[in-house]
């Protein structure tokens, strides 16, 4: 006698009214992040409406930032911010990247997991201990060491030219350089690894080293996402407050030498909402924000969409 088939699985009320409950849940909070994102663009927008009228575009590029006059313009914050980031991705650029390269093609196993680790843990390092770090470690090692060379070699260009008094457009670089680091080292690590191994190996049996295989094979195939990747710390960088503020000087002047002190955007909002007391300085501090937040949008939803693309030919997730 054979044993009855057990009966099929049966769709109950309740389990139904718990996925409509679920996927009505899930759905909410996805739909949060971007109403958030939108009322938070409305909010800066509303309070840079008095600065956008009263100065239209000129807020962009004039220079004179002057509270007591009512003049404001954010030409030297908008340049400072933009130089620091690409100093930061001048520096960060082949660290990152080697750390990437080392870590995929050429670490052994056992020692991938805890470099991988280390890295990563850069970007737990709270920025004021980063902007700690800068003033009593970076500034005296620049000053005495780093500065001398720089200005002996490069000294006839502009953009070392000048007195080195500590807080800097360079030291802010740096600084951005190492914070970047690990974001972008972790996408660019994800990116060669989602390569397919047929690359690698066609490259090897034409008689390639590991080397010139990276070189010609993976990396030119996973360029996309590598260039997402340093979008991702660009956007990163343009947005960095606390160890900028601390390292840069916060010199509301355009410069061309890294040497001298400069002022970037965010650091402009930290140093001055506290003591703004006019609507129209408020009102201009908003519209920085503003200008922030749309690059910083822009440039980051840019990146995520070239990695996205690149992730997708190679089929992974």
């Amino acid at each position: 006698m054979t044993d009855p088939t057990p009966d099929a699985p049966r769709t109950t009320s309740r389990s139904v009214g718990g996925d409509l409950v679920f996927r009505a849940t899930v759905t909410a909070a996805a739909a949060i992040v971007p109403l958030l994102m939108a009322a938070l663009f409305i909010q800066l927008a509303l309070g840079a409406w008095p600065t956008i009228k009263e100065f239209g575009l000129r807020f962009l590029y004039t220079s004179t930032w002057d509270p007591v006059a009512e003049i404001y313009g954010a030409a030297p914050m908008i340049l400072g911010t933009l130089v620091s980031s690409i100093v930061a991705l001048l520096i960060a650029i082949p660290l990152s990247l080697g750390v990437a390269i080392f870590l995929t093609e050429f670490a052994p196993q056992r020692l991938r997991g805890p470099i991988a680790t280390m890295v990563e843990l850069l970007a737990a390092i709270p920025s004021v201990v980063y902007g700690l770090w800068g003033i009593f470690v970076l500034i005296p090692v620049l000053r005495t060491l780093v500065v001398p060379v720089l200005s002996a070699v490069l000294g006839w260009t502009p953009f070392f030219s000048g007195n080195f008094q500590g807080n800097s457009m360079l030291a802010a670089g740096i600084i951005l350089s190492i914070m970047i680091l690990p974001y972008i080292s972790s996408v660019a690590r994800e990116v060669i690894r989602a390569v397919p191994d047929s690359q690698r190996e066609a490259a090897l049996a034409l008689g390639a080293t590991r080397w010139e295989a990276v070189w010609s094979a993976v990396l030119p195939y996973c360029s996309g996402g590598i260039l997402g990747a340093i979008v991702l710390g660009l956007g990163r960088a343009l947005g960095e407050t606390m160890a900028v503020t601390m390292v840069i000087g916060n010199r509301h002047d355009i410069g061309v030498s890294l040497l001298e002190p400069g002022y970037s955007m965010a650091a402009a909002i930290a140093n001055e909402f506290a003591e703004a007391a006019s609507t129209l300085h408020l009102s201009a501090l908003a519209e920085i924000g503003l200008v922030l937040f749309v690059i910083t949008v822009l440039v980051n939803s840019f990146a995520r969409l070239l990695v996205w693309r690149v992730t997708r030919k190679f089929g992974a997730t």
